[in-house]
């Protein structure tokens, strides 16, 4: 008999075979105004052109956002949560929040909401969204943080005191499936005030607009039945029924734009804004006469008491499969159990309850993150047939020549209200935990950016809506093989081979682009321009040298040289299966080779610093007619540390497997003794000999170490700084034609404008980067062993394997989320609300980025996206001898 704990993996393996358990999940976006998608501006004013204010009475072009929304994995149906405390001035539909121009530090949600729980196969979810009884404080948050400066802390909503006097409803807000197409919502409003208080919910049902674009686009329905319900009626999802308990009072609408608000032009019938008319100013008119739309909303209104709850309950399910509200509560108390026994099995050797909750909340997070991403960049830069021509301009404007690119997918966002669009590198590394629980949907994620409708015809990888054409770290194949790995590690046998190859073989053309496009003069140096860690560098690197030339990077070397090794891995682990791959492998290792090569001898020292024991990016500039001068940036950063992601071991049982290869590498100890060089050799007893490929040897690796420890320096309370400490007091600064250019480290947010101002890579801790450098020591280790040790931290006389030193660096960065012995989680910084209230003080949110000093979270508050990967740093690591059978030494 299937128990409990089996449940929930019996649904995974049935969505692999077909069931569509996946269909239905939180795949509405919290910020659809303001996209990239959205805008139709001349000039790409995206923010501007469509607004929070607007939301409510515009229609949206490709997708729709909610309060806790849940739909079809193709947004064709939507739900979600809309509430009224009496006091607002709209209808509360979306989580609000202020634009770029607006943010002392670029755009940010201001509301408090958690994620708290959630299956893979979306059949329990829970999220918990606190909303104020006064009126929400719109105009003072914008306000506020106008009349702040880049120096000061952004002020966010709980700054306002809104909170102080608990004056405000816990909003839980629950999804169960009775099966794969049934879904169950459930909505508890617990009043945490001292006195009554009213409260207005209204569960929303709506079909996204497919109809107005273009001509006889069909349009679907919502009509109510003579026993209440809503008969749903879409040319693809087929009739529906939508079940509202208690016999609500419903309310009917189109999803279409209310032009007499926006534009002063007739509008037939109610259209978007019509609930909130009927709602916030009693407007009976303003919804339809009729039963009928393709939006509707129950209202449910009390006076809740002090300590009270109201609760409302709905139902979705096809005509053909009911489900009815007398089984509701022994759904939700099941599916609740094997949520329960589905994280047991996965934390049973996790012994602290707190890092059980941590680790539950983060998964909880990447879960809820996903979202439905529809955008034809074709489409939309013509327009649409039925709607005005957009400005001339936008033809030749952001991704024109990415017109191939066309999505209508669900993928894993970070943020789903200050990114909702994906990241190529984000989306690599949110593919790390998401395997911990579904890797089929992880493996999914990898494949889908390979697809010839994302991938540019020439190999580029899209880096994000913005500007498809930025370029990322190229980390896709780090996260296919450790996606692989993991999905393995879970199957127990040889692996998704065809994912791997699959995959591989797209990588193929974009390795070939960044040879192509990103070494300047073909010579293994790379630029890259930003590479994801935009104020990092004195100059905006994404943009011309105000000093003409370019730069010859570290970290875009590195990255590549990283690259080269991931790649022949791949091949290496293909080649038992098809001996053809030997001979890829072989060309990726040469190619990292000659990229380790180049960064020695760049100029006289390359870009390693023999005077500094540390890498750094040098700058070439011209001079006179046809001369040319080197710079080091002796900038200490991340940059510099980058270097120790490329590193790879090699067991000498996987080499005897490949005898090619390994005829290969003993040609090159003999005949390019220096490459060989770069290709340390341990011999392992009863094995043979160990190989470590690696950009730094055992001295610079010390040295690296050794800074990177220092707690002046680099390593933090909290994990290990993006820009070394040490230029707080010296900051970097270059004079080149009379301009000064200066870098001064910044613990906290941004006091520099460069990418908007909404991140900061001059000090904070940033979990992606501090979990490759984990991820390298285990490396480093598994070659190296316990005879190799470092002093940790830096001048405390205390040695530690590198193994030892991975598990410090781990502890350091969970503790951002733990109560440590004050009670205090460092991730709330000094806010005495979120620390000791018994409502607030196991409730955790994952930052984008961490404060370089205190821990405190910064920038987005809900990017569970790369800072999930917490969720991995908790899980115990395999024993030494499992990494060693992986051939590998990584983390699993």
């Amino acid at each position: 008999m299937t128990g409990p704990t089996d449940l929930e993996r019996t649904r995974l393996a049935e969505a692999a075979n077909g069931t569509p358990w996946r269909k239905w999940g939180p795949y509405l976006s919290e910020r659809q105004w303001g996209t990239v998608r959205e805008d139709y501006s001349p000039g790409g004013t995206a923010w501007d052109f469509f607004s929070h204010d607007e939301a409510r009475s515009r229609a949206y072009r490709w997708g729709e956002d909610g309060i806790a929304g849940f739909s079809d994995d193709q947004q064709q149906l939507c739900l979600a949560l809309s509430l009224w405390n009496g006091r607002d001035p709209i209808l509360k539909e979306r989580l609000f929040g202020l634009t770029n121009a607006e943010g002392n530090h670029g755009e940010d949600v201001k509301e408090l909401y958690y994620y708290l729980d959630a299956t893979p196969t979306h059949s329990y979810m829970r999220m918990l969204y606190k909303y104020p009884q006064r009126a929400f404080p719109y105009q003072e948050l914008v306000e506020g943080n106008r009349n702040r400066g880049r120096h000061d802390r952004e002020f966010e909503l709980i700054d306002t005191g809104i909170f102080d006097d608990d004056r405000y409803f816990d909003v839980v807000v629950e999804y169960a499936k009775a099966g794969p197409e049934q879904i169950l919502m459930k909505v508890t409003a617990c009043n945490r005030g001292p006195d009554e208080a009213e409260l207005h919910l209204l569960p929303h049902a709506w079909f996204r607009n497919t109809w107005a674009w273009n001509t006889g686009g069909a349009r679907p329905s919502l009509t109510a039945t003579t026993d209440g319900r809503l008969a749903a009626e879409h040319p693809l999802l087929g009739s529906l029924v939508v079940e509202f308990d208690q016999a609500p009072a419903l309310y009917f609408c189109e999803n279409e734009t209310n032009t007499a608000r926006l534009y002063g032009q007739p509008v037939d019938g109610p259209v978007k804004d019509a609930i909130h008319e009927r709602v916030v100013h009693g407007r009976e008119d303003a919804v339809a006469a009729q039963p009928h739309g393709t939006k509707a909303a129950a209202h449910y209104h009390a006076v809740v008491p002090a300590g009270g709850s109201m609760v409302v309950r709905a139902l979705v399910h096809p005509a053909s499969s009911p489900v009815t509200f007398t089984d509701f509560d022994a759904v939700f108390a099941a599916r609740l159990a094997e949520a329960d026994a589905f994280y047991d099995a996965l934390q049973r050797d996790i012994d602290s309850a707190a890092e059980r909750s941590v680790q539950r909340q983060s998964l909880a997070g990447m879960l809820w993150s996903k979202q439905y991403f529809g955008y034809d960049v074709r489409r939309w830069l013509d327009g649409d047939s039925a709607q005005p021509t957009p400005p001339a301009e936008r033809k030749g404007g952001r991704n024109s020549q990415w017109k191939h690119f066309v999505a209508s997918d669900v993928i894993a966002m970070p943020d789903k209200w200050e990114y909702p669009w994906f990241a190529s590198w984000d989306l690599a590394f949110h593919c790390i935990p998401l395997a911990m629980v579904d890797a089929e949907f992880a493996k999914d994620q990898l494949q889908l950016l390979t697809h010839d409708w994302y991938m540019h015809p020439n190999g580029q990888l899209p880096a994000y809506e913005w500007a498809f054409g930025d370029v990322n770290p190229p980390v896709h194949a780090w996260s296919t093989w450790r996606v692989f790995q993991a999905d393995r590690l879970q199957r127990g046998d040889a692996g998704d081979l065809e994912f791997l190859e699959r995959v591989f073989i797209k990588l193929l053309l974009n390795f070939t682009w960044w040879v192509n496009r990103k070494d300047q003069l073909g010579n293994n140096i790379f630029q890259g321009g930003f590479l994801g860690l935009d104020n990092i560098g004195v100059f905006d690197r994404s943009a011309p040298l105000p000093t003409g030339g370019y730069l010859d990077q570290s970290d875009g070397t590195s990255w590549m040289a990283m690259y080269s090794l991931n790649m022949m891995r791949i091949a290496l682990e293909l080649s038992q299966h098809d001996e053809g791959y030997e001979d890829i492998a072989s060309k990726f290792f040469e190619h990292f080779l000659m990229i380790v090569e180049a960064m020695d001898s760049l100029g006289e020292e390359g870009l390693w610093d023999n005077d500094e024991q540390f890498f750094y990016d040098w700058l070439d500039v011209p001079v006179g007619d046809e001369g040319r001068r080197k710079i080091p940036l002796r900038l200490r950063s991340m940059v510099g540390l980058i270097p120790l992601f490329a590193v790879q071991v090699l067991d000498p049982r996987l080499l005897r497997r490949l005898p090619s290869f390994a005829a290969r590498l003993d040609w090159l100890a003999v005949h390019r003794p220096e490459l060989a060089a770069r290709v340390a050799r341990w011999d392992v007893p009863e094995e043979g000999e160990r190989q470590l490929m690696s950009i730094v040897d055992a001295d610079q690796l010390r040295s690296i170490l050794e800074y990177m420890l220092d707690e002046s320096e680099f390593l933090s309370p909290h994990g290990v700084r993006a820009l070394s400490r040490r230029h707080r007091d010296e900051p970097f600064s270059l004079e080149w034609s009379g301009q000064r250019y200066e870098v001064r480290y910044t613990p906290g947010e941004s006091d520099s404008g460069l990418f908007g101002g909404n991140s900061n890579w001059r000090g904070p801790i940033w979990m992606p980067v501090n979990f490759l450098l984990i991820e390298s020591l285990h490396k480093y280790h598994h070659y190296y062993g316990d005879s190799f040790t470092v002093e940790c931290p830096t001048g405390s006389g205390q040695q530690m394997t590198l193994l030892e030193v991975a598990d410090e660096l781990s502890a350091r960065l969970t503790r951002i989320f733990l109560p440590g012995p004050d009670g205090m989680r460092p991730v709330h910084g000094d806010s005495e609300k979120q620390q000791r209230d018994p409502a607030f003080e196991d409730l955790v949110l994952f930052y984008e980025y961490f404060d370089g000093d205190s821990g405190r979270g910064i920038g987005a508050s809900h990017q569970t996206g790369w800072t999930g990967l917490i969720a991995k740093l908790i899980h115990p690591h395999r024993p030494p001898h499992e990494a060693h059978l992986a051939g590998s030494g990584e983390r699993d």
